[in-house]
């Protein structure tokens, strides 16, 4: 078995490198670890079915590092260093990094579902709407100086003049069609920088989608607080939908942006799928919310 090193450099504040995971994972045991770029694919071809791609970036980082994972047959490492990570809370990984490279190396292994958006894999969330700016608008310099208030400041700047955009969502048999701010379709229990989806785990086999109507702040903020301080259900609330499914689709009248994992990847229409089961990760649990 090989452990691969993958860490990006741009990810966070840019502190959580190589050379610092090479060190905590060197006192964990791992001392035979190969570094590699995703900007250069030529070590791809050398991977082995069993092999550990330890990602040190953000969510885009790991999302790219999965999809080898899938294609090879690969274990997958998180070793958080991005902006919001979320991920890796559906994982339940520690905080001290020397403890997280503890469990690393253990061994310890679950398996997790991955999406299919448009052909291409996303780990954790993919959106529309307002959930595209903080990745079209925070800059790195934006990102390092205020990390996770970074992408709210991008939000807050934008979101007062907006009025939304005409969609229809349809997901294993229900549908809902109107004007809407935002679309995610997550394949974990988290998205926006730590916001838990009600009844959602990443190993539970289904997307969830979860879509937010035009309103006035007030309504806006009560919705959040309803989902986000006391974990309500928003099936039937008038701002919020909430659908869990294998399958969603989702079409626009005009195209729109879709991200993923931190990336801007295709625009609308957009066809999504779950793959239960599909990733090996190296982790103790996986989060229910």
């Amino acid at each position: 078995m090989t452990v691969w090193l993958i860490a990006n450099p741009k990810a966070g504040a840019g502190d959580r490198g190589d050379a610092f995971w090479r060190s905590h994972l060197e006192v964990s045991g791992l001392s035979e670890l190969i570094s590699c770029d995703l900007d250069n694919d030529s070590w791809i071809e050398r991977i082995e079915p069993g092999d550990w791609l330890l990602a040190a970036g953000g969510d885009g980082t790991v999302s790219r590092t999965a999809e080898i994972c899938v294609g090879k047959q690969a274990v997958l490492g998180v070793l958080p260093s991005g902006t919001a990570n979320d991920f890796c809370r559906n994982l339940d990984l520690p905080d001290d990094p020397q403890a997280l490279c503890d469990l690393i190396a253990s061994g310890i292994q679950q398996s997790v579902d991955v999406g299919w958006m448009n052909g291409q894999l996303f780990l954790n969330v993919s959106h529309i709407g307002v959930g595209t700016w903080p990745v079209r608008g925070a800059t790195s310099d934006v990102k390092k100086r205020w990390g996770q208030l970074g992408y709210a400041r991008v939000l807050i700047s934008k979101l007062w003049a907006y009025r939304g955009f005409q969609a229809t969502i349809r997901c294993d048999g229900e549908t809902a069609q109107g004007r809407w701010l935002s679309i995610a379709i997550a394949c974990g229990a988290f998205y926006g920088g730590g916001n838990p989806i009600p009844r959602a785990a990443a190993n539970d086999g289904q997307l969830d989608v979860v879509a937010v109507r035009p309103r006035s702040f007030v309504h806006l903020l009560m919705a959040y607080t309803l989902v986000r301080v006391f974990g309500r259900e928003v099936r039937k609330n008038a701002t919020m939908v909430h659908f869990k499914g294998s399958h969603c689709n989702v079409a626009t009248r005009r195209p729109k942006t879709i991200t993923a994992d931190g990336e801007v990847v295709s625009a609308t229409p957009l066809e999504a799928r779950c793959e239960a089961g599909r990733l090996q990760v190296l982790c103790e649990s996986v989060v229910s919310t």
